[in-house]
């Protein structure tokens, strides 16, 4: 349990991060490319990936869009929880967990249950509740967290695809997406810097290196509570979605002091009871 938990703060201080550094005048480029070098580094270390198993038969059109995914989708982050706040983006990001399922459905032909069906019916409305503002607020940037949410949907479908590949260890994948996803942000900080002047501020490194350290941290704990509770999946799944929505719930509402209606409210209780349904129905 131990895992699960730091997993979940670890995926939470992201956030948190990103809102923090709202008060530097950053740049979000030159953060996502150190935090990519930091994860880099962390998983060589701790993993140690086999590159002498990475060869031409490698799934490289998977691992390329990906790593133009996963840096994509991380900018759209910070800027969701710049604009709509952590409580909004951590429930979106989570609720992205029913695009893979719906995929799995629609496009693998798995079985897909009442519960699934319910869990959907539910989830559909509290993206909308979670998601809205008065109608008199014309500052509504729900283009951000809803691009997070279908991002890593479809990121964890590709994801799924990889850990297919029996023949590589998931971990030495998740090196070479790494590197793919820093090669990019690179080639973005460099653009800047020569179209627009930005020069690389040690701020923007440090900041970075937090994220990629807590980031890589997500993952690693994430898959350690996998291996302790090997004979239940499911109990890491329910308690890693429903975890980082109540923490990034607690700590936008209560340290960030984010405003939230009550229709907000009770979109983020309809996420929790489908994040429950969908966990039922994996189990059955």
């Amino acid at each position: 349990m131990l895992f699960l938990i730091l997993s979940i703060i670890c995926s939470v201080t992201v956030g948190v991060i990103f809102k923090i550094t709202r008060k530097y005048n950053v740049n979000n480029s030159q953060i996502v490319a150190a935090n990519y070098l930091f994860a880099i580094i962390l998983c060589y270390l701790f993993f140690s990936p086999n590159l002498k198993s990475v060869d031409t038969e490698s799934p490289w059109t998977l691992y390329i869009v990906i790593g133009l995914l996963l840096p994509s989708v991380f900018l759209f982050l910070a800027a969701s929880i710049k604009h709509m706040g952590i409580v909004k983006t951590d429930a979106a990001q989570r609720l992205s967990l029913f695009i893979p399922i719906l995929a799995a459905w629609l496009i693998f032909k798995e079985d897909f249950n009442s519960l699934k069906i319910i869990a959907f019916l539910i989830g559909l409305p509290a993206i909308l509740l979670i998601l809205s503002k008065p109608s008199e607020n014309t500052k509504n940037k729900w283009i951000y967290p809803a691009i997070v949410l279908l991002g890593f949907g479809l990121i964890d479908i590709l994801f799924k695809q990889i850990a297919s590949y029996t023949t590589l260890p998931y971990t030495t994948s998740l090196f070479v997406v790494f590197c793919i996803a820093l090669l990019i942000m690179v080639a973005v900080v460099i653009y800047e810097w020569i179209a627009n002047n930005v020069r690389l501020q040690i701020k923007n490194i440090a900041f970075g290196g937090l994220v990629g350290f807590f980031n890589f941290g997500n993952i690693l704990f994430y898959l350690k509570a996998h291996q302790a509770f090997s004979e239940n999946p499911s109990t890491v799944f329910a308690g890693m979605n429903m975890g980082v929505i109540i923490l990034g719930s607690l700590l936008g509402i209560f340290v960030f002091k984010e405003k939230l209606s009550k229709i907000n409210l009770a979109g983020l209780f309809l996420a929790l009871i489908a994040v429950v349904l969908i966990v039922l129905s994996q189990i059955k």
